[in-house]
């Protein structure tokens, strides 16, 4: 497996989906080798599990101007590393490579081992800059996107919507795709039901002020704009209130400047980076969980607000649609509208009879559906349908007698 993110290194959902998915093939009696870019410390290797062995690469020095150069280099990296292990162990089954970024190392190893490559697709470049490539570097990641799908043997999506980006953007069959969710575990917020969370609490605000939370990264494919666009008008109808907004990325000076600009600064709490540990704690302290994305393949955040027992509210786009049901689940609202955004949020707030029973709906839903022992009992369908398949043709495409 190789994996741009991995535990200490995660950004975003991908990074979640591996560092959820790989426990759960090892709980299915699965040996995977996880090879990843030793991005922000972490050991050199480690035996994470009965049949997991991670490898973190060291990366070659990180280009800030260049970054298409620094991922094609450190699949040279990732390249290097590998070899030793198909010498030592002889044979793997297959490679599971996940999106672009480590796309070059898995299309290597496909040829040159004679080994079925399988492609996680989580997000397309052209899908984030909304059907259009606005420059070079987008361009040269939407190339590599499409060698990825047409070298793969078969690719996972994670939901309907991409899939019909993947076919739309890079002419793949359906018959190619297996659509496998991502998923949520909720023991993590189980576990915080019987902790006093109220001092936590007070950091972000006051004990009559509801928190407005969102999380993921700080940039304009995420809605953002939409939310501080629509805070004036929750306010008017909300008054005590506090949008707290957990995460990083290069926008996250300019939201505090428009926030600020808007004369809504004092009511928003931009944490920045957090830890894993405080974020969980403000799903379970917040009053609403928002996500009011622009572009968002499938939504991990969604399911973990509904594993917290957090009422959601959500931009009907993308993935987000098909995780969250209006009215059943959570409030799902027109994209890109801050009026509707705010009208949802104000719905949940004033409205807690309702908003509890979508909470608990959505709690059951994801127990029931979005866990990781299904979606690793899924992906090992389609490791097994892959290597089933490689034995009956010969690496040059004739069928085997």
């Amino acid at each position: 497996m190789l994996s741009w993110e991995y535990p200490p290194h995660n950004v975003g959902g991908l990074g979640k989906h591996v560092t959820d998915l790989v426990p759960a093939l090892d709980a299915a009696g699965i040996e995977v080798h996880l090879l990843t870019p030793r991005l922000r410390d972490g050991e050199p290797f480690t035996r994470e599990g009965t049949n997991i062995y991670c490898y973190r690469i060291e990366p070659p020095l990180i280009d800030p101007t260049d970054f298409f150069a620094t991922a094609w280099q450190t699949n040279l990296k990732l390249q290097e590393a590998a070899e030793p292990l198909f010498a030592k162990f002889g044979h793997f089954d297959l490679i599971h490579a996940h999106d672009w970024l480590v796309a070059a190392a898995g299309e290597y190893l496909k040829h040159r081992f004679h080994t079925p490559l399988l492609a996680t697709i989580h997000a397309t470049e052209r899908g984030r800059g909304r059907g259009q490539l606005p420059g070079e570097l987008p361009r040269a990641i939407n190339n590599v996107e499409w060698l990825l799908t047409f070298e793969a043997w078969r690719i996972i999506c994670c939901s309907k919507y991409m899939t019909e980006e993947v076919r739309d953007y890079f002419n793949t069959p359906l018959d190619k795709i297996d659509i496998i969710a991502n998923g949520v575990n909720t023991t993590k917020f189980d576990a915080l039901e019987r902790q006093d969370l109220s001092a936590f609490r007070s950091n972000y605000a006051a004990p009559d002020q509801k928190i407005i939370f969102y999380v993921g990264r700080v940039v304009e494919e995420k809605g953002l704009r939409v939310l501080i666009e629509s805070a004036d008008k929750v306010r008017a109808g909300y008054a005590k209130v506090k949008f707290v907004i957990a995460g990083t990325g290069h926008q996250l000076q300019e939201f505090r400047n428009f926030a600020n600009g808007l004369g809504q600064g004092s009511h928003f709490y931009f944490t920045g980076f957090i830890s894993d540990e405080d974020r969980d704690k403000l799903y379970k302290v917040a009053d609403v969980a928002v996500f009011p994305s622009l572009y968002e393949p499938f939504g991990i955040v969604a399911l973990e607000a509904m594993a917290a027992e957090v009422p959601v509210v959500v931009a009907d786009t993308g993935g987000l649609s098909e995780v969250v049901t209006n009215h059943e689940t959570g409030i799902v609202v027109q994209p890109s509208n801050p009026d509707a955004l705010a009208w949802g949020i104000l719905h949940t707030l004033n409205n807690a009879d309702w908003s509890a029973t979508r909470v608990t709906n959505a709690y059951k839903m994801v127990k029931a559906v979005y866990n990781w022992q299904n979606i690793a009992h899924q992906t090992i369908a389609t490791y097994q349908r892959i290597i089933e398949e490689s034995q009956t043709v010969s690496w040059d495409g004739v069928e085997k007698d």
